[in-house]
């Protein structure tokens, strides 16, 4: 079993920049691909950004490339999402997850979720 717990959303004007972090207990963090997921209201849970292991491998959906950078340290068994040049549509609750499955985008492949850290990005 793994918890994950998120931290570091809030309000922030468009331009500007935040930092999420997700803290994980249990089970070896390390293997596990992790992902960030975001769900704006009426909206689908919609995959931000993934790392493979050992921080070597990163993905990212379109709309973030270039602005959002996922990184982890296996050390402090955390995982991170920097945020920047943010827009008023990267408005949502932002989710961490792990899979110990194979490195994937699709929601239901992941294994645990943290509780959800709210992102406001105003105009």
């Amino acid at each position: 079993q793994v918890q994950l717990v998120e931290s570091g959303g809030g309000l922030v004007q468009a331009g500007g920049s935040l930092r999420l972090s997700c803290a994980a207990s249990g089970r070896t963090f390390s293997s596990y691909f992790m992902g960030w997921f975001r769900q704006a209201p009426g909206e689908e849970r919609e995959f931000v950004a993934g790392i493979n292991w050992s921080g070597a491998g990163t993905v990212y959906t379109d709309s973030v490339k270039g602005r959002f950078t996922i990184s982890r340290d296996n050390a402090q068994s955390t995982v991170y999402l920097q945020m920047n040049s943010l827009k008023p549509e990267d408005s949502a609750v932002y989710y961490c997850a792990a899979t110990y499955l194979a490195p994937t985008r699709v929601a239901a492949s992941y294994n645990y979720w943290g509780q959800g850290s709210q992102v406001t990005v105003s105009s």
